[in-house]
């Protein structure tokens, strides 16, 4: 898209390691994932240093424009404010720099991540955001003229599979988004298609399931956060993981079985709010498409977007999490409680680091605020005493 990847200079200043702070809450292994140093251009053509904070993607105040927002480490005071453009101004630059011609500063802008994930992670952002804004426009100048043929998609019926595979994987950018947009229209077309996939499973017509497969792969390929919301609901999901069991050109493997017999959920604490639930299980599953059963196929765009997905579901589950209360209480509780069991405790300890590293999604004020009741609660106390494990493992967790 917009966005390229270009090695940089080897005399680069920017390219000085930043070196790990650690904070007084303890917890720099969190936060430092999106810490970034800021540098301008100057008219000498060297590097000025503007400071060093946090980087987000979010919302511009008073717009429905994303940008980066780059708030100082210490008094959260903004050192960059920067709109994402849809023109071709990125650069990627040894892993853990991105730079761009900024037009509204006139100037040449780069960030300096102290690590490679953070800077992979708002690298996907910014091409996800160009990518949505390239279709946005493609939708609105080629749409009509383009796909004027295509009105509806083929009735959704046994006999038609092959003609609405052939409408799904063929036609360039615009048909794509023209089907996609039928898709979304037609609110029955997922169950009917789902109610085919379970006919020719239980008649054993592997010809019909190759053909089915490779329409639901096609689907996924279309990189539709709004389709990507239908099919790894509650619902489908299931279904459309049966579906990818019958890849043409590989072995059948039974990942239904393998997710509902061999993956269970451990619940260190019980968590009550069916939406958090819903978002863990549904993580978990679309990794588990991204990771194994489609890792081969998926190319760079659909890549991120899963990511993307995967990312906002955490940033849902932690926030939904730390504006619980009695949850939050119901953990410390069973953790300083005498008679919580080595295996329970042990359990309980992974929950709260999984919850922790998981906050690197929330906003920075929102991952102080966290911690700040995290503290209050006692999370030092609970350190100290896994730290005083003999077991190794958990003493590394701590």
């Amino acid at each position: 898209m917009g966005a390229q990847e270009k090695s940089s200079n080897s005399n680069n200043p920017m390219q000085e390691k930043m070196s790990s702070h650690h904070g007084i809450l303890g917890y720099s292994e969190l936060v430092v994932l999106m810490r970034v140093k800021v540098y301008r251009l100057n008219d000498d053509g060297k590097w000025d240093d503007q400071g060093t904070g946090h980087v987000t993607v979010d919302y511009i105040e008073r717009s429905e424009d994303l940008g980066l927002l780059v708030a100082d480490e210490e008094d959260h005071e903004t050192l960059l404010l920067h709109r994402i453009s849809a023109e071709d101004i990125y650069r990627k630059q040894e892993d853990t720099i991105i730079s761009w011609r900024d037009q509204e500063y006139s100037t040449e802008l780069a960030l300096s991540f102290q690590e490679t994930t953070g800077c992979s992670y708002i690298w996907d952002h910014i091409c996800s955001v160009q990518r949505n804004m390239h279709f946005s426009n493609l939708n609105n100048e080629t749409f009509h003229s383009v796909n004027s043929d295509l009105r509806e998609l083929p009735p959704v019926d046994l006999s038609t599979l092959p003609l609405i595979l052939k409408t799904v994987v063929e036609g360039g950018i615009a048909d794509q988004l023209r089907v996609t947009e039928l898709i979304l229209h037609d609110q029955d077309f997922f169950s009917k298609l789902m109610d085919l996939f379970r006919i020719s499973e239980d008649l054993e017509n592997i010809e019909n399931l190759h053909i089915i497969f490779k329409i639901v792969r096609g689907i996924i390929m279309l990189n539709s956060t709004q389709i990507f919301e239908k099919i790894f609901g509650d619902e489908l999901i299931i279904d459309i993981i049966g579906c990818l069991e019958y890849d043409p050109d590989a072995p059948h493997v039974r990942h239904r079985n393998f997710l509902k017999e061999h993956v269970v959920f451990k619940e260190a604490i019980s968590i009550k709010d069916p939406i958090v639930l819903s978002k863990i299980h549904q993580t978990y599953r679309v990794g588990y498409l991204k990771d194994v059963i489609l890792s081969r196929v998926l190319d760079d765009a659909t890549l991120a977007n899963l990511n993307s997905m995967i990312h906002s579901n955490n940033a849902v589950v932690v926030s939904l999490l730390k504006d619980d209360s009695t949850f939050i209480q119901d953990l410390f509780g069973k953790l300083k409680l005498p008679s919580t069991s080595a295996e329970s405790k042990k359990n309980l300890v992974h929950f709260l680091h999984e919850f922790c590293t998981l906050s690197k999604s929330l906003q920075v004020v929102q991952q102080h605020r966290l911690f700040r009741d995290l503290v209050n609660e006692g999370i030092f106390d609970i350190i100290a005493d896994v730290l005083q494990s003999e077991d190794k493992k958990l003493v590394l967790t701590g």
